[in-house]
């Protein structure tokens, strides 16, 4: 059964289907590999890392989740490779699985006192599946969404998986505040391990719903025309060497300063700022409520002014906010500390929303699974897997606060936006 064999209902449905899907994944992977950089910032110091001072424990686990960033290109060439020879829905079943079953094991692992150090190793060994998981699922999910979409809602359409950030950040913050009080003297020990534990009943959710979605229509007219290529990762790096370089750099804009907002913004509100962990938490969990109408809208808007407006207006916002983030922090006034991180946020959804249909629409159809893939998440190990490392390590040397962060930021900007004007793009048909 096609798209073209349906009636006008029928795709509809399977339209519907495949935009449920995506979402309801790509959420539960996000929660998945978001509650990894909260218990990093707030956990993992304590429990795996007991014999190092407070900053080596910090920088500790800050390398444990990088490793997972670094490992994101590598799910997405694998998974990538399999996602456009196979099929976009069979690579989603599998990521699905691959992401919950690492997520529940690190809920069961023990710490450095009761194991030694087999502990950090198993837990870098369970980062890095997460991190393959989490880099097969992107493209798969945006794909199936975009390419049931209609031409003109390519990027309203190719925006609803990257909701799975905003749900999976406002899943993960909420279970961990919840399990705080609950626990109480206990989060440290056994409360922490509760929202890893869920992860295995959420991905029985994700299953239910994936295996009723129909394979995307572009992909099936690939395979139809006999247009499959033999290894779609290299047949990509061939042909669009130029479009992946410039897909990574572009999110370095976004991707850099998000990790900043939602996983550094603990450790330097607590550890520099005395604020409270749950403050922050609840600041975060209205940040991300915020992103489920501030994701779509971007995405819309793209298609009615273009994805390059709106990201290039993004990555000027991300630039112009830079200092007065910190210097909202910085006020501990509770109002102006949650003001400063929704904001954040939202300057980060200006480029999130257009940004699935920005990468994939450079590509076409029967390498876009990898090609895509990859260049989105080789920006994992140069913008979002340094960036928690970068911003400790200016915090601690630097005896002038938050301006040299700040200053990153800034030339994260510049980077993506020379980037944006080097990326050719390949405007759908209207």
């Amino acid at each position: 059964m096609t798209a073209d064999t349906l009636n006008d209902g029928t795709v509809r449905t399977a339209r519907r289907r495949a935009v449920v899907a995506s979402t309801v994944g790509t959420s539960i992977e996000w929660y998945d590999f978001f509650l990894y950089g909260t218990a990093a910032a707030l956990i993992f110091p304590k429990l795996f890392f007991p014999g190092s001072s407070p900053l080596a424990g910090v920088l500790y686990s800050f390398t444990t989740q990088f490793v997972g960033f670094a490992a994101r290109p590598i799910g997405a060439a694998i998974f990538g490779h399999f996602g456009d020879r196979v099929g976009r829905k069979a690579t989603l079943v599998t990521t699905l699985l691959l992401m919950g079953i690492a997520t529940f094991l690190i809920g069961c692992l023990p710490g450095y006192a009761s194991i030694g150090v087999a502990a950090p190793i198993l837990l870098v060994v369970l980062r890095i599946l997460q991190g393959i998981g989490v880099g097969g699922e992107w493209g798969g999910s945006v794909l199936l969404s975009m390419e049931w979409g209609v031409q003109t809602k390519r990027g309203l359409m190719a925006s609803m998986p990257q909701l799975g950030v905003p749900i999976g950040l406002l899943l993960s913050t909420g279970v961990f505040k919840l399990m705080s009080p609950i626990a109480g003297p206990g989060f440290e020990t056994w409360g922490w391990r509760v929202p890893f534990l869920l992860s295995i009943v959420l991905v029985g959710i994700g299953l239910y719903v994936r295996l009723r979605v129909l394979e995307s229509p572009e992909f099936t007219q690939v395979r139809q025309a006999n247009a499959i290529v033999r290894v779609p990762v290299w047949e990509a790096f061939r042909r669009y060497p130029r479009e992946i370089l410039c897909a990574a750099f572009v999110r370095m804009s976004e991707q850099a300063p998000f990790y900043l907002f939602i996983t550094f913004v603990l450790t330097y509100g607590t550890s520099k700022l005395g604020l409270s962990r749950d403050s922050l938490l609840s600041d975060t969990m209205v940040a991300a409520a915020v992103g489920l109408i501030s994701v779509p809208f971007f995405g819309w808007l793209s298609d009615r002014i273009g994805r390059k407006l709106t990201y290039g207006i993004g990555i000027v916002a991300t630039a112009v906010y830079a200092f007065p983030y910190f210097g909202l922090l910085d006020t501990k006034v509770s109002a102006l500390v949650l003001l400063g991180i929704v904001v954040s946020l939202i300057v980060h959804d200006i480029q999130y929303g257009p940004q699935a249909a920005l990468i994939a629409e450079s590509f076409d159809s029967h390498v876009r699974y990898s090609a895509a893939g990859i260049g989105y998440h080789l920006a994992s190990v140069i913008a979002g897997g340094p960036a928690p490392l970068i911003a400790t390590a200016i915090l601690e040397g630097s005896g002038s606060g938050s301006t040299w962060i700040s200053l990153y930021i800034i030339g994260c900007a510049v980077v993506s936006m020379a980037a944006l004007l080097l990326l050719p793009r390949r405007e759908p048909t209207r």
